[in-house]
């Protein structure tokens, strides 16, 4: 395991996690020092801040990835990045979670294993998307994903749907299961991913201009 974070405190705190769990780990504080020590330790999973001293969280995935594999889990952290679009980059750059800090011990040691159990039995989950082209997403469900993608709320979503917020509820929670993810921020990324809605959203880019 490999810890990077420019915080002592914050380190100290994810490897005594990582250890009760029987998962021993490294630390580094920056970029450059985790990709150093990437090549030495070879880790099976990163813990990674998105903000670091020298370069970003979103472009050491990108190094380490190119380094050891798409299949290295990472998970992203942050406590300034926080709302649906820095996680929808982030897992759209490679990552396999995104969690906000402070965050819960029993949430982050659940996902650890999970991710762990998923790289030692070769089915990251890159991998299962890959597999899984399409995954049966209705047209109705796509709009719904376009529209989640471009910021709206559950209730934007509705009205311009013409349907009720349950049934956008509803929707969402089965484009939950077909991807395979705990969260919204991850469903959009999932399908920017694998093709479903492209990068980046009409709204973000009308906005950006």
């Amino acid at each position: 395991m490999l810890v990077v974070d420019d915080e002592p405190d914050f380190r100290s705190f994810v490897v005594t996690l990582l250890e009760r769990m029987s998962l021993p780990a490294v630390e580094a504080s920056t970029g450059a020092e985790a990709v150093a020590v990437a090549r030495r330790e070879r880790p099976v999973l990163v813990v990674a801040d998105v903000r670091l001293p020298d370069i970003s969280g979103l472009e050491l995935c990108r190094e380490l990835h190119e380094l050891l594999g798409a299949e290295l889990p990472i998970i992203l952290v942050s406590g300034e990045k926080v709302d649906d679009l820095d996680r929808s980059a982030g897992l759209l750059l490679g990552a396999d979670d995104y969690l906000v800090k402070p965050f819960q011990p029993s949430h982050f040691t659940g996902r650890v294993r999970r991710l762990v159990s998923g790289s030692r039995n070769g089915k990251g989950h890159r991998a299962r998307a890959r597999g899984q082209g399409g995954r049966g997403v209705t047209p109705r469900e796509r709009e719904v994903l376009v529209l989640l993608a471009e910021g709206l709320s559950r209730s934007e979503v509705a009205e311009r749907l013409v349907i009720s917020p349950r049934t956008v509820g509803s929707h969402i929670q089965h484009l939950l299961t077909k991807f395979d993810v705990h969260s919204q921020a991850q469903m959009v990324a999932a399908a920017y991913r694998e093709g479903l809605i492209e990068w980046p959203p009409t709204g973000v880019a009308a906005a950006s201009r």
